[in-house]
């Protein structure tokens, strides 16, 4: 089994470290001439490409100028420890994670990003910002998507292949990230999980922050319980979630929470 997430905008490149494993991008050839087209880009231009403030856009024009090959721990950190967003913070790994955990990990979870493709979570990164679903034109097309092609579907079909268990991709990544593979070349099956919130009426919605906090959570019980088999997906009961058999299909498993048990979560 292999699980996707997708990247997240908010980076930590400051907090210690619980490991010190790490091993280099696979695609970093690919990475390296991405950011020579976004070298090219003024301030102004970045702004509009990813919709940001001018201040933002400052910020990452400086990242695209201090990028700098090799990669090593002093110079870049493991996408698992620098991604900060909702769903990493679901994820917990500094939290919850050994070294079994994270060599564990390094097997069955893949990181969909707009700039490295396809990473594993001790993957070194340096900091940035470029979302899958950007307009960019380069020499290959006018989308991000073009950029990738089917490079990433072969990566992740590959790594699907040697990971351990059943040929089983759980997607737990957002829809723009997901939309840059084409699963029909994978020859295997694809479980997409849905995570529900009832509010005080009892009426039942996904509702953004949550789902994405789930996400984590469910990644890191994939990992830490060392799960092969989809049916065992039915046993997650993370932060209050519970699997509802009537809401759910075989490839769309639905988890429901109510009001009174969103246990560990802030409110959005």
């Amino acid at each position: 089994m292999l699980t996707l997430l997708s990247p997240a905008k908010s980076l930590d490149y400051e907090s210690r470290l619980p490991t010190r494993k790490y091993s280099q991008p696979r695609l970093l050839d690919e990475a390296a001439a991405l950011v020579e087209v976004m070298r090219g880009k003024s301030v102004a231009d970045l702004a509009a490409l990813a919709g940001i403030s001018d201040e933002l856009s400052a910020l990452n024009a400086l990242r695209w100028a201090q990028f700098s090959l090799p990669f090593t721990p002093r110079n870049a950190r493991p996408a698992v420890l620098a991604f900060d967003g909702d769903v990493y913070r679901g994820l917990a790994v500094r939290d919850r994670f050994g070294e079994r955990d994270f060599t564990e990990a390094q097997k069955t979870v893949r990181i969909l990003s707009g700039l490295y493709g396809v990473l594993r979570p001790l993957d070194l990164m340096q900091p940035y910002r470029l979302e899958m679903g950007t307009r960019l034109a380069t020499e290959r097309g006018p989308r991000l998507y073009d950029w990738w092609g089917p490079t990433i579907t072969a990566m992740v079909r590959d790594d699907l292949t040697a990971s351990p268990g059943a040929e089983v991709v759980v997607n737990l990544a957002s829809a723009e990230y997901f939309g840059a593979v084409q699963p029909s070349e994978w020859g295997a099956r694809v479980i997409s999980p849905r995570f529900e919130d009832t509010d005080p009426r009892g009426r039942r919605s996904v509702v953004s922050f949550y789902a994405k906090r789930a996400r984590g959570e469910l990644a890191a019980w994939l990992v830490l319980n060392r799960v092969r088999t989809p049916g065992a997906l039915r046993q997650f009961e993370g932060a209050g979630y519970r699997y509802d058999k009537a809401a759910s299909s075989p490839d769309t498993p639905v988890f429901v929470r109510s009001f009174n048990d969103r246990v560990g979560y802030d409110s959005p």
